[in-house]
């Protein structure tokens, strides 16, 4: 059995994919060149460390990468709406640009509860990155601190239950 049999439909090629993180990360390095500090890259633990890994990989600015965890899962597979930070940062953002690199931002009560948790730390901004985006099922807004900007790798709209990535049982396929 190959790795990806499961699969129904392949939604982007790994080359658009690579295509993307770099417009990205080109983005970041531009928006950040001319700030008095490189900004602090914070990835959300563990879901995003391949997007993160391959992202900071193509920022051309002298960077510091730290990583934070925040669960609203448990052993469940659906949210309980109010996520906890069960790792936290090493470094310090205080007066720093942050940006925050999320997997898949989907309710959007984990990301707005890690920028809460950043801007109580002092980080002067805080933009997000992820590499996947469903407005469709947001459950709240997302407010950026300071001058921060949302970077989008995808964005996935509305689609029939079975293009939904769950499976039969509701579960993610």
């Amino acid at each position: 059995m190959s790795l990806d049999s499961h699969m129904e439909k392949v939604l982007w090629t790994q080359d658009q994919i690579q295509d993307r993180v770099a417009q990205i990360a080109s983005q970041i390095t531009h928006d950040f060149r001319a700030a008095p500090h490189p900004p602090i890259i914070v990835g959300v633990a563990t879901g995003a460390f391949l997007f993160l890994a391959d992202l900071v990989r193509r920022i051309h600015l002298p960077i510091s990468v730290d990583l934070v965890r925040a669960q609203s899962y448990g052993f469940a597979t659906l949210s309980n709406g109010a996520p906890t930070i069960s790792l936290d940062l090493k470094l310090d953002v205080k007066g720093k640009h942050v940006v925050l690199v999320e997997d898949i931002v989907d309710t959007g009560c984990t990301l707005s509860c890690l920028i809460g948790h950043l801007e109580s730390k002092g980080a002067s901004s805080v933009s997000v990155c992820t590499f996947l985006d469903k407005p469709a099922r947001r459950k709240v807004d997302i407010e950026l601190v300071g001058d921060g900007k949302f970077y989008k790798g995808f964005e996935k709209h509305p689609c029939t239950p079975r293009e939904s990535g769950r499976s039969d049982h509701g579960w993610p396929a």
